[in-house]
């Protein structure tokens, strides 16, 4: 059975029209008993609802005649996230300002720390492919002007390009879990408001843009903090902004996160497709950098997908885009390219393909390379795996005792996982060296995040 996704557009208008979650049940039961209906609904109720069930019979309808009549407009089962699933969605419903209403709900209810948007699983088959598809193909948005109560201008573009940065060094520095509360509460209090405000058509792309790439960042938060379905929402949302704004090639880097989710979730055939559709729909849009990470990650997927002569042609292509990488000539999103990560991607690619000399000559030459402490910290952790596969245990250990070091200060649960995994590995090979390595790892993880 598929996993509900949590209802965020009903939870957006029972905010909007002001009633409590027992307040909408009791409501609801009212409107219930006029139709001759025996109703006992309580908040835990409507608490369910807000998860994603769908009541039977009625209710449905009479949540919308409730809501609709607080706020004075006709309200829809589609509005309310209730639609049966072989309903065909109304005109208008996948408008850009529709979307904005969607996607605002879900970062108000992230910001409130719902626990069903943080728990719900990453969606899978159609619905994890539809928005890259929607992406690629038309129609496109002709024109994304807005009226609204207040005009968004240059200085809050600045502003929201300056949250982006400074969010983007939070997050190598201190990890995903401890940044993204701090992302999502920007989102909401300052992006959303200028979402609804009023702008030009060229405003409106450029907003569309810099908000985007503010809503990629949290995507990355959740990833990091292993949630998975509201990544994976935060990054179908930023898709759609890209569409919006008109810029390829963000959209292009927003892909190549869905790429590296996708490989952690062990949907290789998904990743590769997903960094093909990068590839070919934004075309000149990619830049060198860009397109040395989505071959990389190709190369990574197809090497567990055990089809060792394209990982190497995409290794080979990896490499020669990283050879035209020119600084200052990247957008700010790509700066996480930095030099010496084609070589950790290329190293992982070649240790599932079990060539180890190329693996660890790979990842030496990335160790060798400066990075940030996040950066590093993978790095570090790649060339462990590489050392001990070879036997070289004592040598691993000097290796993760420097990893174990890089990584205080973090909260992260990618880097818990990368440590759990080293220090399982430093335990199995016998060596005095690495169980004291493993034992210094540990207390990195005795820390609860």
């Amino acid at each position: 059975m598929a996993a509900r996704e949590p209802n965020t557009a009903l939870e957006a208008l029972i905010e909007e029209a002001g009633v409590s979650r027992a307040g909408l049940a009791g409501r609801v039961n009212r409107a219930g008993r006029a139709r001759g209906l025996s109703l006992r609904y309580e908040h835990t109720a409507v608490a369910r609802w807000l998860k994603g069930q769908r009541p039977r019979g009625q209710v449905p309808d009479l949540i919308c005649d409730v809501l609709g009549a607080r706020l004075r407009r006709t309200v829809s089962l589609a509005d309310i996230g209730m639609a049966a699933p072989d309903t065909p969605a109304p005109a208008g419903d996948s408008s850009l300002p529709h979307f904005v209403e969607r996607a605002t709900a879900v970062w108000r209810s992230d910001a409130q720390q719902r626990p069903y948007l943080a728990d719900a699983p990453a969606v899978t088959g159609t619905t994890a492919v539809m928005p890259v598809w929607e992406w690629e193909n038309p129609p496109e948005d002709a024109d994304v002007s807005r009226d609204g109560p207040a005009r968004v201008g240059a200085a809050d573009m600045s502003t929201l390009r300056a949250a982006r940065h400074h969010y983007e060094l939070m997050y190598r520095k201190a990890g995903g879990i401890a940044t993204r509360p701090r992302v999502v509460g920007f989102l909401n209090a300052e992006a959303a408001p200028l979402l609804r405000g009023g702008y030009s058509d060229a405003t409106g792309r450029q907003l569309h843009r810099t908000t985007g790439a503010l809503v990629a960042v949290a995507g990355i938060c959740a990833y990091d903090s292993d949630a998975h379905g509201l990544a994976q929402r935060y990054f179908h949302q930023a898709l759609r902004l890209a569409k919006a704004s008109g810029d390829r090639g963000f959209g292009g880097y927003v892909i190549a996160l869905l790429v590296n989710q996708s490989l952690f979730l062990a949907e290789y055939r998904r990743s590769v497709a997903f960094a093909q559709a990068a590839l070919r729909t934004a075309g000149g849009g990619i830049t060198p950098a860009l397109a040395a990470d989505l071959h990389a990650m190709q190369a990574k997927a197809y090497a567990r997908l055990g089809d060792r002569a394209s990982a190497l042609e995409c290794i080979g292509r990896a490499e020669a885009e990283a050879g035209r990488i020119r600084p200052g000539r990247e957008p700010d999103e790509t700066g996480y390219v930095q030099p010496g990560l084609v070589d950790v991607q290329v190293a992982e690619a070649l240790l599932h393909l079990g060539d180890l000399p190329a693996a660890r000559r790979h990842a030496v030459a990335a160790v060798r390379t400066p990075a940030h402490d996040r950066g590093r910290v993978h790095r570090l952790a790649v060339l462990t795996a590489v050392e001990l596969r070879q036997g070289e245990a004592d040598r691993a250990a000097a290796t993760a005792t420097e990893m174990a070091e890089r990584v205080r200060g973090m909260e992260s649960r990618r880097l818990r996982d990368r440590l759990r995994t080293v220090r399982t590995e430093l335990m199995a090979s016998g060596s005095a060296d690495a169980e004291r390595a493993a034992e210094r790892v540990g207390e990195a993880l005795r820390v609860p995040l």
